[in-house]
């Protein structure tokens, strides 16, 4: 490819990811949508503008970037005030765990029609819901904690569980992994691997930071945390594929745990680094999907996500929810909400491009159920999710004002009626 094409490619891509976001800013549209319906316009399904696969083995190099960027930023935004809250996260993500990658097996293979081994790496890739698309409807709905702590959270943690999963299950499909022990054991050396990786990274950055002068220096703040980032990021790779993620996140918290780094500092600098990342993989990713990989789904497609959607989330999150201080409103949304993001649709496309390497059947309907998953979760639950909110009452209240769902005590003082604490702030 030409290094004119090759801009032409990127200036393409950023120009209608730019654009969607304006019209999203001037709309009030959820903006992953209409990003998504860019790249479709500008791909294979619309002018053939951009060809993905022009990049070549560039591709998987910036997608991984990009996204350790995006979880950085979560794991440095995580809060999770309370016993409560930690124990909701975990429980909701152990029971989805479990629960969701049967469900999703058996309606991949049954309704969309995958093969068996295709099936089971479409479930764990759409097993988590994605912080990158979770975090902007929590905040454009002002959500009221902690209901946006838990969705995002959740999405932190399952999503390198996910992915490291998937590409474990990809492995074992074609050929390079032997047997589901040692598939346990490899998931079990990625995941602690990263994390031990990345909270090794997080310390010594933090460490770095901390003895840098606050203001003068927030440039140099960004620029060393990116170094360290990529640094991390690519020799994770190199050690354990796919260890990336989970480090990625890992040092993100550790990073923002430490008051003594003056996180706060960098936090809008990577936020919007993190955004335009969004802005610039959704187009491009979607970019690769094409009609003639969709349409073939049909209403078995469909009804996969559907049951997915509508069943198998509300079923487990009740599940995982049982004995917690959640009320029905509650527990409602949580099981309602969960848009898939930027990871499952990364994830997906460097896969499928390895499945149709190796020729191995179905790899375009896996990419297709994949990216017919996104926008469906994003797009009816995107769309409903305030409507929602406000009818359930869990819209932060505004200043001054009681909390949603509170009433007047005997005395005259406001209770709450959520076991969970409704505050005003919606900040993440």
């Amino acid at each position: 490819m030409t290094p004119e094409r090759l801009g032409l490619l990127w200036g393409v891509t950023v120009f209608a990811g730019a654009s969607a976001r304006l019209l999203a800013a001037l709309s009030g549209l959820p903006g992953v949508v209409l990003l998504l319906l860019a790249g479709l316009l500008i791909g294979r399904s619309g002018l053939g503008l951009v060809e993905p696969l022009d990049l070549g083995q560039g591709l998987e190099t910036v997608v991984g970037l990009l996204v350790s960027l995006v979880l950085f930023d979560g794991g440095l935004n995580l809060r999770l005030p309370g016993d409560t809250i930690k124990a909701t996260v975990l429980r909701i993500s152990l029971i989805r765990l479990l629960l969701s990658l049967a469900a999703g097996l058996l309606a991949a293979h049954w309704l969309a029609g995958l093969g068996w081994s295709v099936a089971a790496v479409y479930s764990a890739i759409v097993l988590a819901t994605g912080p990158t698309v979770v975090t902007p409807l929590v905040q454009q709905i002002r959500l009221a904690p902690p209901l946006g702590d838990v969705l995002e959270a959740e999405g932190l943690v399952l999503e390198p569980v996910g992915a490291v999963l998937a590409l474990l299950l990809l492995e074992l499909l074609l050929g390079d992994l032997h047997g589901w022990r040692g598939l346990a054991i490899g998931l079990l050396s990625r995941l602690g691997g990263g994390v031990l990786i990345g909270l090794a990274c997080g310390w010594l950055l933090s460490e770095a930071l901390r003895r840098l002068k606050p203001d003068p220096s927030v440039g140099l703040r960004l620029q060393l945390t990116l170094g360290v980032l990529f640094l991390m990021f690519g020799a994770c790779e190199w050690l354990l594929p796919e260890s990336g993620l989970p480090a990625s996140v890992a040092a993100g918290v550790v990073v923002g745990r430490r008051p003594s780094t003056d996180a706060a500092q960098l936090d809008e600098l990577i936020r919007e680094l993190a955004r335009l990342a969004i802005t610039m993989l959704f187009p491009l990713l979607a970019a690769d999907v094409s009609w003639a990989e969709l349409s073939p789904l049909g209403w078995g497609g469909i009804s996969c996500v559907l049951v997915l959607m509508v069943f198998v989330r509300p079923v487990a999150v009740s599940v995982a929810t049982i004995g917690l201080p959640l009320d029905w409103r509650q527990r409602l949304f949580l099981g309602w909400l969960a848009p898939r993001g930027i990871v499952t649709a990364a994830v997906a496309s460097l896969f499928a491009i390895r499945l149709e390497q190796a020729g191995v059947l179905g790899a375009g309907r896996l990419q297709g159920l994949v990216f017919l998953t996104i926008l469906m979760t994003v797009g009816l639950q995107g769309l409903t999710a305030q409507p929602l909110a406000h009818w359930l009452g869990l819209i932060a209240a505004d200043e001054g004002d009681d909390a949603p769902g509170a009433e007047e005590a005997p005395d005259g003082s406001a209770t709450a009626l959520d076991p969970l604490p409704v505050v005003a702030d919606s900040s993440q």
